[in-house]
């Protein structure tokens, strides 16, 4: 599979340069260069990820890719993976039975193997991976990356603003060759420093200089992004017919990725984008306008706390059949102004396919209490408001897939404090306790409560350079 850039003015890359590089040379992110053929699911989640992986990056090795499939698949705690919770009307895939307890542990414990491979097919060298979170993105790559040989990492965090829990899972995670940074500011400036370092031809000279690929393990790199796409995939046979798929939204790759789904055959309706307060995309769904100029809300769904969502970039080059002039447009207009509107909204396929919808923190709760209540079920913040998304939008007469993407023990003062109305403790850890005592369900990550911290750097956005500097060893 060879990619181009959203936006046009970068060479076309094979699958293993498109790996390494994470972000195009215009800036741009790098998608498949022609249309995806039909793609049935296999018997297993196993053999759907390993045809997905051959479909993408199939110049890859493909014994190499097997290998890999396996070693990833033996980190999580279910033989397959994956499994389903049917509620009602709605059915939720749990995406979070990974080391890290979030649905980023499926493409992050692959990722290192992928680039690994990308490597020796493009003449070896270790590579240096820089990635921004919002709370999960950064343990999983932490925790996947961790003492892979020929490998760094840098993960950086906004210092306030994500769960005790997530916090802990980063700046204690082992590993002389991973680090976190918490940056004094929210996602977004995270976010642009990532983008800024990899258009800093200093930063991509050192890298050089030093024999090592320069990438990135959020979704902007297709690495990350494809290996989700196995999992609707899958779930489609689980489903034995058409259905639709509300998904938590944040950097919006989670999403997207059962557009491409979609487009690889499975039988998906309607996709709805649940969004939190900070609803910049559930607003462009339903009017074309993308618009980032407004407060930024921290809420008990932290990896939702985004204005700038990366792969709604993506979703452009897709609408317009890849109009690369408008996107680069539209992206340029972003970045200078903060906001564009599509020309001629609604498009065909967004009209016709897409919906959305929104909660603020405490229409969250009530939904994660709402689902307790009716199913005895245990849901985080981030899944409550596919579920409250779902129940504001009409029905359509087919099954529902929410997205079920973290542990709700990552976020246990939220979750308390919708089970029982009453203010849970400030720490994390007690809250977790407390939890378990009322759910009588077993908890999760309190081992995270006395382990030593090993990453306690804390940055001005204006240190982020240097710093990253220091961390990737450049």
């Amino acid at each position: 599979m060879d990619y181009v850039s959203t936006r046009g003015m970068a060479p076309q890359a094979a699958a293993p340069q498109a790996l390494l590089a994470g972000l195009a040379p215009d800036g741009g992110l790098y998608v498949p260069a022609r249309p995806l053929d039909p793609l049935p699911p296999g018997p297993t989640f196993r053999d759907t990820l390993l045809a997905v992986l051959l479909r993408f990056f199939g110049e890859l090795p493909h014994p190499a890719l097997a290998q890999a499939v396996d070693a990833a698949l033996a980190r999580f705690d279910l033989p397959d993976a994956l499994a389903f919770r049917d509620c009602g009307d709605a059915v939720f895939l749990e995406l979070f039975h990974g080391p890290t307890l979030a649905f980023k542990d499926i493409a992050l414990t692959l990722l290192p193997h992928l680039l690994a491979l990308a490597s020796a097919q493009t003449g070896g060298g270790g590579v240096r991976v820089l990635t921004a979170t919002s709370g999960d993105t950064g343990s999983a790559a932490m925790a996947g990356f961790a003492d892979v040989p020929g490998a760094r990492l840098l993960a950086l965090y906004p210092a306030s603003g994500i769960s005790e829990v997530q916090r802990r899972q980063m700046v204690c995670q082992p590993g002389a060759n991973v680090a976190a940074i918490g940056l004094r500011g929210n996602f977004d400036d995270a976010q642009r420093a990532v983008k800024a370092a990899f258009a800093d031809p200093e930063l991509r000279a050192r890298a050089q200089a030093a024999g090592c690929h320069l990438t990135s393990a959020n979704s902007i790199n297709v690495g990350r992004l494809f290996p989700q796409v196995a999992y609707y995939l899958h779930a489609a046979a689980r489903m034995g017919g058409a259905f639709d798929v509300c998904v938590p939204t944040g950097n919006f790759g989670d999403i997207l990725a059962a557009w491409y789904a979609r487009l690889l055959g499975a039988p998906i309706g309607r996709l709805a984008v649940a969004c939190n307060a900070n609803r910049v995309v559930c607003d462009f769904v339903r009017t074309g306008r993308y618009d980032a100029r407004r407060p930024f809300h921290v809420t008990n769904a932290p990896s939702m706390d985004i204005l700038v969502s990366s792969n709604v970039e993506r979703l452009l080059w897709l609408l317009t059949q890849g109009n690369a002039v408008k996107v680069r447009t539209w992206q340029g207009q972003l970045q200078a102004e903060g906001w564009f509107q599509i020309e001629g909204y609604p498009l065909h396929d967004l009209r016709a396919d897409w919906a959305a919808s929104w909660a603020d923190p405490e229409e969250t709760e009530r939904a994660i209490a709402d689902v307790w209540e009716r199913f005895g079920y245990l849901i985080d913040p981030h899944t409550a408001i596919a579920w409250k998304t779902l129940r504001d939008l009409p029905p359509t007469g087919r099954p529902t897939l929410i997205a079920a993407t973290a542990s709700p023990w990552k976020f246990p003062r939220a979750v308390l404090r919708a089970l029982t109305r009453q203010t849970p403790p400030e720490d994390d850890f007690e809250a977790m306790e407390a939890l378990a005592a009322h759910t009588r369900l077993a908890p999760s990550l309190s081992h995270l409560r006395h382990a030593p911290i090993l990453h306690d750097r804390v940055a001005d956005l204006t240190q982020a350079p240097q710093a990253i500097l220091d961390a990737l060893a450049l």
